[in-house]
């Protein structure tokens, strides 16, 4: 029998009364509440407050830099136009809807191919060509826009009211391009589950086992096959021999950070440090050299994109040799996996038996693929039995639940980072594997993030 533990939140309007998060079960309505995204949603209206992922840089690299873009339910269309400059704006034309992806890009914006309306990056139409001469119809005539901004190879939109808020100053952001490779990959699944994946320190020790420890020094560019900390154990090893972690979870100005440690036979503690950005973000480390900030955006309630940006503190990062490892798994111009649920994800029973945990290949991502796309695509968390493992994912939960009630209230002020935190001076966030030697592990990850800072000569990783 699973033990239940009940999270001291008071209920939203949109709590059950017999909702037990943490526990048993949660309501449908609840599940509902903090999965769905489309405008007028609960939890839709929370995201729209942040900056989301729209597409990579390289999907704009082309002769006619025209992409789809779908985002929190909306259809878009990004472009960039003679000047430069981008826009984002409603895919379908207001006149009579048809798509404005396969426009003419010319005159300094897109202009629809049916009756030759053009519109420029802030979403006004400028021209209508076909109407009678003098006509000023067109000035009253503005589709849907959101304000981009282009960083280290992802354009992020702004989909919420008022001015945009301030990027942070995180590490991602703030190193030099040749510091910053990015990529994405889709997932046929909800964002939430998508999320929570990624602030579960548990699941590494099974999901992602090696029967077989690979060489760390052929582990560039993939994650788990550096050695641990300052050891000379691999981290796929480490992960095995020792699964079960301590977890600690702190509340932070941007979402929290979440410890996991491993009390090795030694008497040495292995020290991970990880952390999810509200409200949908994680950085983690990939290896001593690297770290990953990944966001899980959705493209509507049941598919998502996962967007990286692998931020190095060492030598410039190879970015043709990562785009080439990560092409190998996808496939173009959708980013969508090779492996997937049509081909069992690769799903190999000899492998299982001798090599990976899930006979499902060497790459992680598509562990982490099958694991949340396997739940269907909106996971029911009415039937799940959460554990004491999953503790963080029950308090990014409860976090989300009170954005969610704020913004009912009409308390935007009270969401993470727009409660009167300097977002533009956020830095960080710390993302490492340490070791402790004298169960001081906050001073291990702390001097050991210091160290990692002080040493990176290819930019100022300087915090502090």
């Amino acid at each position: 029998m699973v033990k239940a533990f009940v999270l001291p939140v008071k209920p939203c309007n949109h709590c059950a009364a017999n909702d037990r998060q943490g526990g048993i079960m949660i309501s449908q309505q609840l599940n509902d509440t903090i999965t769905r995204v489309g405008p007028g949603t609960p939890a839709g209206e929370v995201l729209r407050r942040y900056w989301q992922p729209a597409a990579l840089s390289d999907e704009l690299a082309g002769k006619r830099p025209v992409v789809p873009v779908t985002l929190l339910g909306e259809e878009l269309v990004l472009f960039r136009d003679s000047e430069g400059e981008l826009g984002l704006i409603d895919r379908h034309c207001p006149h009579r809807g048809s798509d404005l992806c396969y426009g003419r890009l010319e005159d300094n914006g897109l202009r629809c191919p049916f009756h030759g309306w053009h519109f420029d990056r802030t979403g006004q139409c400028v021209e209508q060509p076909g109407e009678p001469e003098g006509s000023k119809m067109h000035e009253q005539i503005k589709t849907t826009s959101y304000p981009v901004e282009e960083r280290n190879g992802i354009v992020f939109a702004y989909m919420g009211p008022g001015d945009p808020p301030p990027f942070p100053n995180f590490d991602c952001f703030r190193a030099p391009d040749s510091h910053v490779f990015a990529f994405k990959g889709l997932w046929e699944c909800n964002w939430l589950q998508a999320l929570e994946v990624g602030i579960d320190p548990a699941h590494a020790s099974f999901l992602h086992r090696f029967l077989e420890d690979e060489d760390p020094s052929d582990g560039y560019g993939k994650q788990f096959r550096d050695k641990a900390a300052n050891t000379e154990i691999p981290m796929t090893q480490l992960l095995r021999d020792y699964p079960r972690p301590e977890i600690e979870v702190e509340e932070t100005d941007y979402g929290m950070r979440v410890i996991a440690l491993r009390h090795l036979d030694d008497g040495r503690t292995h020290v991970r440090v990880t952390n999810q950005i509200f409200p949908e973000a994680i950085t983690i480390p990939m290896s001593r050299e690297m770290i990953i900030t990944q966001w899980h955006v959705p493209v509507d309630d049941e598919t998502c994109y996962w967007y990286s940006m692998f931020t190095s503190f060492g030598d410039p990062v190879n970015k043709e040799l990562m785009r080439e490892q990560r092409l190998a798994e996808h496939r173009l111009p959708d980013y969508a996996p090779l492996k997937n649920k049509r081909n069992q994800y690769g799903y190999n029973a000899d492998e299982q038996d001798r090599l990976t945990y899930t006979g499902m290949g060497l790459d992680i991502n598509v562990h982490d693929q099958w694991a949340v796309e396997s739940m269907g695509r909106i996971q029911d968390r009415t039937k799940e039995h959460l554990g004491k493992t999953d503790k963080a994912i029950i308090a990014n939960r409860r976090r989300l639940r009170a954005a969610i009630k704020a913004l009912e209230e009409g308390n935007e002020d009270a969401l993470p980072m727009k409660n009167g935190t300097d977002v533009a001076a956020m830095t960080g966030p710390l993302a490492n594997d340490t070791i402790s030697n004298d169960g001081d592990w906050v001073r291990a990850y702390t001097e050991g993030d210091a160290a990692r800072r002080a040493a990176c000569t290819g930019w100022d990783a300087k915090v502090g």
